[in-house]
């Protein structure tokens, strides 16, 4: 705790019910050592409710306890071993030390500070869904990994910590009373993805082999080893600078980097752009889509998905849906086909409520990009799902929440699967389009005149599809 920065203390505050002394610790800056020096007369002064000031002197007393039982534990320790060194010596100290690194990280570990719409479902109490479930699982292995100092090989007694402080600030994820059992599975499991791939980790090679893996032995599917070796036999033909085997660390690198929070956006560009054949060559044979994004995991960045369509097409999608929404968001609005339609009503309601013109704007570009397949005569239900499960094969847009401005949501999914998240209507309708010519996915008969009236806007054609 004595390392402890203010943002970490005032996380341990949130943690501890106690949220309400967090503007007045930053304001006087009180990082942990400060916070351990505090006495009960500038306890006084810092905090006005003497309830807060009863619990937050009996955590730092029990914390001071704690200490200096474990000093003087260490100070035993060492007494002994200078009095009797064939009782503490070799494993026996190995073993108490060992405890001693267990305790000091229990002492210090906070929970991660969750990203913003983690934050948003955590503060509403809800039951994460999958995807939201997964990304709370990642940044807990990213924590923990940084505690842990690198080491990707956490005991029994550390996912148990790192668990139990999940279930205690956030007691509603404790599902049945199994949450602990399947948080701590979902934790191992998402330790045991990471370490996967890694071929340069010398504990990771250690394991590894401890346990039957040997050295330079791959996982890679049949597929992914055929369409390596048939993209380096193009490579040669050509005057390329790579060969299969450079490939191959380029795929392996992407998906390392995929998994840090922080990434090398500069570099990802770079490796996408060298290794965007054996992409087309997977995508023009059919291959399987988990195949394709578990190889290029990058594919799932909305950033990137946009990038890959540029790469293909010369075309900015993002730019051009803006100009899309700006300009038939008002004639979609207006369709005759669209008056009594829900999503259309729930407009109207929702627009009396708020007054700011970019919000007023941002409704109504989100109700055409939602109307739009109606105004064509489409099947809705393979464009978008509207606060309700997502039923179609083919690339279709979740949307929870669509005019509600603190906790709307867009997602793409493919294959009933979530493929990424999205910030707004704008970047979920690119998003769309991009990702059935990046996959090389044909068009549903029951949608496709919604999407070549988007394709031909996308493109500029000469004579664009009209809305009727």
């Amino acid at each position: 705790m004595e390392s402890w920065s203010v943002e970490q203390v005032c996380n341990w505050l949130k943690q501890r019910n106690l949220g309400e002394l967090v503007p007045k610790f930053r304001e006087e800056e009180i990082s942990g050592a400060a916070l351990l020096a505090l006495n009960d007369r500038m306890v006084q002064q810092l905090v006005k409710k003497i309830g807060h000031q009863a619990v937050l002197m009996d955590l730092i007393k029990k914390y001071q306890q704690q200490k200096s039982g474990l000093e003087s534990l260490t100070y035993c320790c060492e007494t002994a071993s200078q009095k009797f060194p064939e009782v503490i010596s070799g494993k026996n100290l190995k073993s108490f030390f060992a405890r001693h690194k267990m305790l000091q990280w229990t002492n210090s570990y906070v929970l991660p500070d969750f990203p913003y719409d983690v934050k948003c479902i955590l503060a509403e109490k809800k039951c994460p869904d999958h995807s939201m479930r997964i990304r709370i699982i990642e940044f807990l292995q990213a924590d923990m990994t940084k505690y842990l100092e690198g080491s990707l090989y956490p005991n029994s007694q550390q996912y148990n910590i790192v668990v139990n402080a999940l279930l205690q600030a956030y007691p509603f994820l404790d599902e049945d009373g199994n949450g602990f059992l399947l948080w701590k599975r979902a934790l191992k499991d998402r330790f045991k993805y990471v370490r996967r791939p890694i071929e340069d980790d010398e504990q990771v090679l250690r394991n590894k082999c401890k346990f039957g893996h040997r050295r330079g032995q791959s996982r890679k599917s049949s597929l992914a080893e055929n369409t390596l070796d048939d993209v380096q036999g193009q490579v040669e033909e050509e005057p390329a600078h790579l060969k299969g085997s450079a490939m191959d660390l380029h795929i392996k690198w992407l998906n390392r980097e995929y998994m840090k929070i922080q990434r090398n956006w500069e570099e990802v560009d770079n490796r996408m752009n060298v290794t965007i054949e054996i992409r087309r060559k997977m995508i023009r044979d059919k291959a399987p889509l988990k195949d394709i994004l578990r190889l290029f995991p990058f594919l799932r960045c909305p950033y990137q998905l946009f990038r890959e369509f540029q790469l293909l097409t010369h075309m900015d999608i993002y730019k051009k849906t803006v100009e899309i929404l700006e300009i038939y968001s008002e004639n979609i609005l207006s369709s005759y086909a669209v008056r009594n339609n829900p999503i259309n009503i729930m407009l109207q309601e929702n627009l009396k409520q708020h007054t700011e013109e970019d919000v007023l704007k941002c409704m109504k570009m989100t109700a055409a990009c939602l109307l739009l397949p109606e105004v064509f005569g489409d099947d809705s239900s393979l464009f978008a799902a509207v606060n309700e499960e997502v039923k179609a094969v083919t690339p279709v847009l979740e949307v929870k929440n669509p005019f509600n401005v603190n906790s709307c949501e867009f997602a793409l999914h493919i294959e009933r699967e979530e493929l990424a998240q999205l910030n707004d209507c704008t970047m979920a309708l690119a998003a769309l389009v991009a990702v059935f010519h990046v996959f090389d996915i044909p068009y549903p008969k029951r949608i496709h005149r919604t999407l070549n009236f988007l394709e031909s806007l996308v493109f500029e054609v000469r004579n664009p599809a009209s809305l009727p």
